[in-house]
């Protein structure tokens, strides 16, 4: 490490410590110092030691990254946003799928913890994690994402989940539907229960005569094969008593669709579906989905520079609370009655 420093810096004409400061705090150097010293780096084939630099520096620029299903496609696109913002800061990225298992979560917050990362973003697969009240005392940094802070101090980026669920219920009371299935996750699941608290909200808006009826369909997973299978069940043991279908995510919608078109009836001739997320398949589906869109990547993106901005400069860290708005897309697989 100290013969490369020294030839590059006799390439470039400069000292030791402005080679140094070239690879840790290339932000002080005049763009023409940096200029050269960048090109002897390159031309002499230079790989600074990331470990040395951790040991003289006592920190990493990794960030963990923990989401609780990486095959849905929504968290693809989140974890994206995270990965260009921290490459741009200079961070790298370790990325750990809990699969919505509280257990796995904490292995893996201990395990990032272990290796001196500087930051951890989540999306916690529950409400509560008492080990995420424990990270910032240990001096990393902690943003939720797609989770609301509720109980820590800390940084958050959501979406406004209740508008949510209202805009998928008003859709879908202005086209006529009285019987209404909601096709979701487990209530403890903060999503889950702010889409419904959404939902609530337009029933409350619309005169009592007139309100439709809601039945809840609960489904142990968020996927396609856990809510295909939960639908047949239902339509297998009381029919189709239901004329539209609001599901917690485009992956359930696909598994809803699956099971109503095996069970003989057709989409949305006789059930409308709207999905959540608005992932790239919706669009692309044999009947392409009406969904409640989020703004996936951008969700990644200003967690990533929330917590980069505790991680950098922690003394002065401001906690913000960043809140998107969700927007609806129609497309084929809702109509009217």
């Amino acid at each position: 490490m100290s013969t490369g420093i020294r030839r590059v810096a006799e390439k470039a004409g400069v000292s030791l410590g402005t080679v140094s400061n070239a690879i840790n705090r290339p932000e002080i150097l005049a763009p023409e110092t940096l200029k050269r010293v960048r090109k002897a780096i390159d031309e002499l084939k230079f790989i600074p030691n990331a470990s040395a630099q951790t040991l003289r520096a006592g920190k990493t620029r990794i960030l963990g990254l923990v989401v609780p299903d990486i095959s849905n496609p929504f968290f693809t696109d989140l974890a994206k946003g995270v990965n260009d913002a921290a490459l741009l800061a200079g961070y790298v990225v370790i990325l750990c799928n809990t699969d919505e298992d509280s257990e796995k979560e904490d292995h893996y917050i201990d395990i990032l913890a272990g290796q001196n990362v500087r930051g951890i973003l989540i999306t916690p697969a529950h409400e509560t994690n008492k080990r995420l009240n424990e990270i910032s005392k240990r001096g990393i940094g902690l943003t939720l994402v797609d989770r609301p802070s509720i109980g820590l101090d800390t940084c958050s980026v959501e979406v406004n989940d209740a508008h949510g669920g209202l805009l998928a219920l008003e859709h879908l009371y202005e086209r006529g539907h009285r019987k209404i299935m909601c096709l979701t996750g487990e209530s403890d699941i903060p999503q889950v229960a702010e889409r419904e608290r959404g939902m609530r909200e337009a029933i409350s808006r619309i005169p009592k005569a007139d309100r439709p009826t809601i039945i809840t369909q609960r489904i142990p997973m968020m996927t396609a094969d856990s809510a295909s299978t939960v639908m047949s069940e239902h339509i297998s043991e009381k029919g189709l008593n239901f004329t539209a279908v609001i599901c917690g995510n485009d992956l359930v919608a696909f598994g809803a669709i699956r099971a109503i078109r095996a069970a003989g009836y057709s989409i949305p001739e006789d059930v409308s579906v709207i999905g959540y997320d608005d992932i790239d398949f919706a669009a692309n589906a044999t009947v392409p989905l009406t969904s409640i869109a989020q703004p996936k990547y951008q969700l990644g993106y200003a967690a990533a520079e929330l917590v980069i901005s505790e991680c950098e400069n922690p003394e002065k860290h401001a906690h913000q609370k960043i809140q998107f708005q969700p927007h609806l897309i129609v497309r084929n697989s809702t109509r009217s009655i």
